[in-house]
């Protein structure tokens, strides 16, 4: 398998020396010894503050689909009613997830270059629909937009939602997420994303409404939430949980708050930033329109006609960088630096814009 020295893939990123470390040590058995159970307290704590939440948050062993099939699975029986907010493919799939489990899901589609901003439509949707769940994806990673959601955790609450679920993997730890002040009920994330870690676990902030809703559903599988409202109580996990997986996120984490979260923010803005007028001065154009919302973890930028997707990614494969394409409709138009976690470093960013500015040369 071939090296690339300059990776800038939107996950699942780099991981840096620190964090395979704590995979080569040795551990106890997980689901046995207190010393885990104080690893994951202090590992849960640390999220916490990372999600703006006093609630309590699960810590999944598994990529960070879990989370979002966990969600769906523990909250909705056929029938419920759900309001998808589509600003991507993620959203659509997000949706189509729900779809999938019987919920009778209606989609309010947003152009794939947008953020959220028609909120006369969205609180009309609300209102005519008055679903059980709002599902969002917080980044688009595809197509590099930040939604907002501070206005749906509003809107919410004033026409009596009971769950609003964000996808927040791809913008955890590497821009402001305040699960309690935006009303989210459900905050989902991953590890392989800013946290840079593989991608084998993810975490999920839950809210007193939604474990009341979890109850009522009492969803029975791997992937169940439920089970983890008293895991630390009883001193039993519904499986063997990963004690290097909760190391590594612990290290990850802490490595995040002794930075501190808003030098944190600023970093992956300003190599965000660094990358936006790097690949303007070369000609290129940016995938997002202007009056959106710019993800600091991820930039998409538009292939250019002289090239197709396979030819540039060649060209910058051969100059050592390693960058994403898209999916879908987006396949073959955009190409994506992902700008997160170990990635938000300039020194990085500058060889990987000399790395593209060769390529198109």
């Amino acid at each position: 398998m071939k090296y690339y020295p300059i990776p800038m893939v939107p996950g699942p990123v780099s991981v840096p020396q620190h964090i395979l470390d704590v995979y080569q040590s040795d551990f106890g058995s997980a689901d046995l010894e207190p010393e885990f159970f104080s690893l994951y307290n202090q590992t849960e704590k640390h999220l916490q503050k990372i999600m703006g939440t006093s609630r309590k948050v699960a810590i999944l062993s598994g990529e960070g689909m879990i989370a979002l099939w966990g969600a769906l699975k523990s909250c909705l029986i056929p029938d419920d009613r759900v309001l998808a907010l589509s600003t991507g493919i993620f959203g659509d799939g997000f949706g189509q997830m729900a779809s999938g489990l019987g919920a009778e899901v209606t989609t309010l589609h947003f152009e794939f270059d947008e953020t959220l901003k028609d909120w006369e439509a969205i609180e009309e949707s609300i209102r005519t629909l008055r679903p059980k769940m709002i599902t969002v994806i917080h980044c688009e990673t595809p197509s590099g937009t930040l939604n907002p959601i501070e206005k749906l955790g509003a809107l919410k609450e004033k026409y009596d939602v009971e769950l609003l679920v964000v996808d927040a993997v791809a913008s955890l730890g590497g821009a402001p997420v305040l699960m309690d002040k935006w009303g989210i009920d459900l905050l989902l994330g991953g590890s392989q994303k800013v946290f840079s870690m593989p991608p084998n676990m993810s975490m999920v902030g839950i809210s007193e409404k939604a474990w009341q809703v979890m109850e009522e559903v009492n969803y029975q599988g791997y992937d169940a939430l439920l089970p983890f409202k008293n895991a630390q109580n009883n001193f039993y996990f519904p499986y063997t949980p990963s004690w290097h997986g909760v190391a590594a996120l612990h290290a990850s984490t802490k490595a995040l708050l002794d930075e501190g979260l808003e030098n944190v923010f600023a970093r992956h803005e300003k190599v965000a930033e660094m990358c936006r007028q790097g690949v303007m001065e070369m000609g290129l154009e940016l995938f997002v329109k202007k009056d959106a919302v710019m993800a600091p973890t991820v930039t998409a930028v538009k292939i250019p006609e002289r090239f197709t997707w396979e030819t540039l990614n060649s060209k910058m494969r051969e100059h050592g960088l390693v960058c994403g394409g898209s999916y879908g409709i987006l396949s073959g138009k955009i190409f994506r630096f992902g700008h997160m976690g170990s990635q938000a470093d300039e020194e990085l960013m500058i060889k990987a814009l000399n790395a593209l500015r060769k390529s198109l040369n």
